[in-house]
């Protein structure tokens, strides 16, 4: 699952990155609270995107992309789930600071009823913006897909159980949206159709297809927003082991591309969505700031899986089956060789809740959009 490089497509894209350097964050892969101020209003979440966000959906899919197998989930209680990680994953641990229970994946059986009232996960590992993402995989669920199965069949169980319409009750509740690093990964750099479309036009069209896919949640009646933006892709062990550096600086320059274009979708979609409010948590840069000075934050090895990986012919991304695991995961960035482990994790939804630095958190936090 190696990218390839398009050389007709270097020099466009060396100048487009350089106009916007100043705008793009670097990359060195080296007392008691009232319940308004616990964010206790927001009833639930629905999350839809990728693996970083996906709590065991892939479990009841046909596809080569799972987790539902040890050494994931070694501190999850009840071990593996299908969470891409030792432990938590990032909207579990959201939701702990909303005081929220675990949010059930759609895609099990039991996802029905009364076990939809505090939220559903749509969210599928591979998946992307784009249909045809992830489909060398085998089966997984698009993010169009995934919104799809909220209308048809999450919302009109809800409506039914809340016993009001969609439009008096989803305001209540936070949608989480984290995709857009699969597209990138495993579609722009992989597929060899691509190759006459520049990086600028590419992620142009992501950010455009995001946009509407928002607009469709909005019109559902989904109010409240935290999308998550692309992590740097070139500083994960996958791309650090691939076998020329240009890879990996490329994939990071088109993270930061895409996160560009994110932060202003925010801006025009509170304009084109009345009454919505939308929060970007920067992943990248909380991320790359653990990378750039990791003692500061309690680890000490950020460019190596924790876990053993499949052979590189796999692609090095997901564990082995059964394969062994670091004994101190806590200070390791990476479990495998692209999801953050559970202590990077909890820092990310920490900045996501609380924070007040506008580089991490945009234009507010979590904490702050659930008061709203």
């Amino acid at each position: 699952m190696s990218p390839k490089t398009h050389p007709q497509n270097l020099l466009c894209l060396s100048c487009f990155i350089y106009v916007l350097a100043s705008f793009l964050l670097p990359c060195s892969c080296s007392t008691t609270s009232s319940p308004t101020d616990r964010g206790d209003q927001i009833k639930g979440m629905f999350v839809f995107g990728s693996s970083l966000v996906d709590t065991g959906n892939n479990n009841f899919l046909q596809t080569t992309t799972r987790a539902d197998f040890l050494p994931y989930g070694i501190d999850f209680p009840g071990g593996p789930s299908g969470r891409f990680t030792n432990g938590k994953n990032v909207v579990d641990l959201i939701g702990d600071h909303l005081h929220l229970p675990s949010i059930p994946p759609f895609s099990s059986p039991a996802t029905r009823g009364a076990a939809i009232l505090r939220g559903v996960d749509f969210a599928s590992g591979g998946s992307g913006i784009l249909d045809n993402t992830g489909s060398f995989l085998g089966e997984v669920t698009s993010l169009n897909q995934q919104i799809r199965n909220f209308e048809k069949v999450t919302l009109p169980d809800l409506e039914a159980q809340l016993r009001v319409k969609s439009s008096e009750s989803l305001s209540s509740y936070l949608f989480v949206v984290g995709v857009g690093g699969n597209d990138i990964t495993f579609n722009y750099f992989l597929h060899a159709i691509n190759r006459n479309i520049s990086l600028q036009v590419f992620t142009a069209t992501m950010t455009t297809l995001l946009s509407a896919q928002l607009k469709k949640l909005y019109s559902l009646g989904g109010r409240k927003f935290a999308l998550m933006s692309v992590n740097p892709l070139g500083c994960t062990p996958m791309a650090i082991q691939l076998p020329r550096k240009v890879y990996a600086n490329r994939l990071n320059q088109a993270a930061r591309l895409f996160n560009f274009r994110l932060k202003s979708l925010i801006d025009e979609m509170e304009a084109e969505m009345p009454g919505s409010q939308l929060v970007l948590v920067n992943t990248y840069q909380i991320i790359n700031s653990i990378i750039k000075n990791p003692n500061a934050k309690g680890f000490k090895d950020t460019t190596s899986p924790c876990c053993e990986v499949k052979s590189s012919v796999s692609g090095s991304i997901l564990c082995k089956r059964g394969g062994e695991a670091c004994g101190n995961r806590s200070s390791y960035v990476f479990f495998d060789g692209l999801h953050p482990t559970e202590a990077v994790n909890a820092i990310i939804a920490s900045r996501a809740y609380d924070s007040n630095d506008s580089d991490l958190v945009y234009p507010t936090n979590i904490k702050q959009l659930a008061n709203l």
